[in-house]
């Protein structure tokens, strides 16, 4: 099957964003895909403020994109936008690093009125670093998804089967083979 990078744009390692997809990665790797979790909190900060192009860690997330068939990429959603974590990361990734790639764009937050976020502010973005198919995202409300204290994660019922479509509208779109890929 494919190999998916599975990119968190959390600055947090214990938000409900990082488990959410973390979560979603399972499922992926049970439909027989390799996911290659990528947690941009991890990436140092001097490379990413710095915009270090040649940081060890930088040259790693821009080959471990260009391994990857498929993007899932995963965001809380601030001021109506996606993370700085993980902006800093994408101004840092080569202009047309999603060339043919099938794209599953992700965004939780507090609010409704954040939902518009992943068509407004990511999906401009990752189009223009060249996408071939960015596939229908999805943003969950954080009241929707509840982490125990054993960590395990639970998602409310329809938040749940929606995550669940689009997942498997992506593991799908993975095997089909983009229009901008035959061109080459």
């Amino acid at each position: 099957m494919a190999t998916v990078l599975s990119v968190s744009g959390s600055p947090s390692a214990s938000s409900r964003t990082n488990r959410l997809l973390r979560h979603l990665d399972q499922r992926l790797t049970a439909q027989g895909h390799e996911v290659i979790p990528l947690d941009v909190r991890t990436v140092p900060a001097e490379a990413l403020l710095g915009a270090d192009f040649r940081h060890p860690a930088i040259v790693e997330a821009t080959e471990l994109l260009a391994r990857a068939d498929g993007v899932v990429v995963a965001t809380p959603v601030y001021k109506a936008s996606y993370s700085g974590v993980l902006k800093a990361l994408l101004d840092l990734l080569p202009q047309y690093a999603l060339t043919g790639k099938t794209v599953l764009p992700l965004a939780t937050g507090g609010s409704v009125a954040h939902v518009l976020a992943i068509d407004y502010a990511l999906r401009p973005v990752l189009n223009s670093m060249g996408a071939a198919h960015i596939v229908q995202g999805w943003f969950t409300l954080d009241k929707d998804i509840t982490v125990r204290e054993d960590g395990t994660l639970t998602v409310a019922p329809a938040a749940g089967e929606a995550l669940t479509q689009v997942v498997d509208h992506f593991s799908a779109a993975l095997g089909r083979v983009p229009l901008l890929a035959a061109a080459s």
